[in-house]
C-alpha cells in the first residue's frame, strides 16, 4: 500500500555561512541559518518520508539542541530516513519537492542535487523531482529574507 507524506522547511538567509541545498554547496552571498547545515531541502524531504511513514517530524529524530548534530551535513537525516523506511519493510517509490528561492538561480544545481540525495537515500535521481519558483518578490523570500522547500514522499508499505 502507497503511503504519502508531506514535508516543509524554511530556514533564514544569513551573513557567514555556507548556502547548502539538497547537499549542494551553491555560491551566494549569505547561507542558511540553523543548528546543522540548515539544508531546508534535504529537511522537507526528511519530514515528508518520516510522514508518509507515520513516525515523528525531524526534530524528533534530530533535537535541534542537540550538541551532536551541530553544524553536521543533512545527508545523515536523509541516510536515517532511508534506514527507517528499510525497517518498516516499505520501499521509497518517488520523491517531489519545490524549493522557494528569490535568488540564487536554482537550476544549475538541480542535477548534482539529485545525485546527493539518491545516494543519500538509495534512489535512482528518475524518481526524484526537483522543482525552483520565486515568490515573486512578495513576503520573505521575496525579500530574500529566507528560503523554503516543500517535499512529497510516496513510499510502499507492507499492509
Amino acid at each position: 500500500m502507497v503511503h504519502v507524506g508531506i514535508g516543509y522547511d524554511v530556514h533564514q538567509l544569513v551573513s557567514g555561512r555556507k548556502l547548502i541545498l539538497g547537499g549542494v554547496e551553491i555560491a551566494h552571498d549569505r547561507g542558511l541559518d540553523g543548528h546543522s547545515d540548515a539544508d531546508a531541502l534535504m529537511h522537507a524531504i526528511c519530514d515528508a518520508i518520516l510522514g508518509a511513514l507515520g513516525e515523528g517530524d525531524i526534530g524528533q529524530f534530530f533535537p535541534n539542541n542537540d550538541p551532536r548534530w551541530k553544524n553536521v551535513s543533512s545527508t545523515i537525516f536523509l541516510e536515517e530516513a532511508a534506514r527507517q523506511v528499510a525497517f518498516h519493510k516499505g520501499r521509497i517509490v518517488n520523491i517531489d519537492t519545490t524549493i522557494i528561492a528569490q535568488a540564487p538561480k536554482i537550476l544549475p544545481h538541480v542535477h548534482g542535487m539529485k545525485m546527493r540525495i539518491g545516494e543519500a537515500l538509495g534512489l535512482n535521481i528518475k524518481k526524484i523531482g526537483i522543482k525552483a519558483t520565486t515568490n515573486e518578490k512578495m513576503g520573505f523570500v521575496g525579500r530574500e529574507e529566507g528560503i523554503a522547500a516543500m517535499a512529497v514522499a510516496s513510499i510502499d508499505l507492507p499492509e
